[in-house]
């Protein structure tokens, strides 16, 4: 108490240092905060440059961020975490962006060349269209997208597990609109609703009164290779299009009772996926 009393006497008559002293121990907090997350975050090569540039914020800010980062899997250890805080960001969206529109097919694709096909022909078109191109391309049945938009409305937001060399990568899931939003989830906690993409899964339903819709994904080839972006693909359709007891219950807690949420629940599911 003695050295308490000494401290509140002195903080008056300096406190340009002391202010001075608080931001050099911040910064130095950050600093230590990033030293830990290269040595145990394989993937913050990844992200460097855009930690980086969020480092330039207030060091409490971003020390905050930081110190919510969750180290990935890796030689079977977890650290125990809530995900409250992606079902409920502290951050909303202004009002007038909220309404996300639908993207629609004739951006990208001349509707005369499918106009007066069937299904099965349209089918055809769209993967030899997309052949070429450095994307995914796939179809669903109307049937298939009708359960996908009834699970997205129930569980808008989720995580896949994307397995990496070093272990898996947790990619987190949002749908808005007609699109699939992946984003990594050590980039969302450090820049939140900033953070960047790695992939994009677009459903058309411009075909759907002909039993069709067509699915494109575009992913940034800097944080995905083709196979990994395909990954993520067919996780989403494990999860949302199939029906499995296991694999609805953990979408069923994680939406509902995200602190009872367990990272290798999920691992378990999908540990079978090969990248090919």
């Amino acid at each position: 108490m003695e050295c308490a009393r000494k401290v509140l006497r002195v903080l008056p008559k300096n406190p340009q240092l002391f202010t001075r002293s608080l931001t050099m121990t911040s910064s130095q907090r950050a600093k230590e905060a990033i030293e830990q997350l290269k040595e145990k975050n394989p993937y913050y090569s990844k992200y460097a440059d855009k930690i980086a540039k969020a480092q330039q914020t207030s060091a409490e800010e971003f020390l905050d961020r930081i110190e919510r980062v969750v180290n990935p899997i890796k030689e079977g250890k977890i650290q125990a975490r809530s995900y409250s805080e992606l079902l409920n960001p502290k951050q909303k969206l202004p009002k007038e962006s909220a309404e996300i529109p639908h993207k629609k097919l004739t951006d990208i694709m001349k509707m005369e060349l499918i106009a007066d096909k069937t299904a099965e022909e349209i089918s055809q078109i769209w993967i030899e269209y997309h052949k070429t191109k450095d994307v995914l391309a796939a179809t669903l049945t109307t049937s298939q997208y009708q359960t996908l938009t009834e699970r997205a409305k129930e569980h808008p937001i989720f995580l896949l597990p994307l397995p990496r060399s070093e272990g898996f990568e947790f990619i987190m899931l949002q749908f808005a609109a007609n699109s699939v939003h992946f984003t990594p989830l050590l980039a969302y906690q450090v820049h939140q609703e900033n953070a960047p993409e790695c992939l994009t899964l677009v459903h058309y339903t411009e075909m759907q009164d002909k039993g069709i819709i067509l699915m494109r994904g575009e992913y940034d080839t800097k944080v995905l290779t083709a196979q990994e972006a395909q990954c993520l693909a067919n996780e989403l359709q494990m999860f949302y299009y199939k029906t499995d007891e296991s694999k609805l219950k953990l979408l069923e807690t994680f939406t509902k009772r995200p602190d009872e949420f367990k990272h290798m629940d999920l691992i378990k599911e999908v540990e079978n996926i090969q990248l090919g």
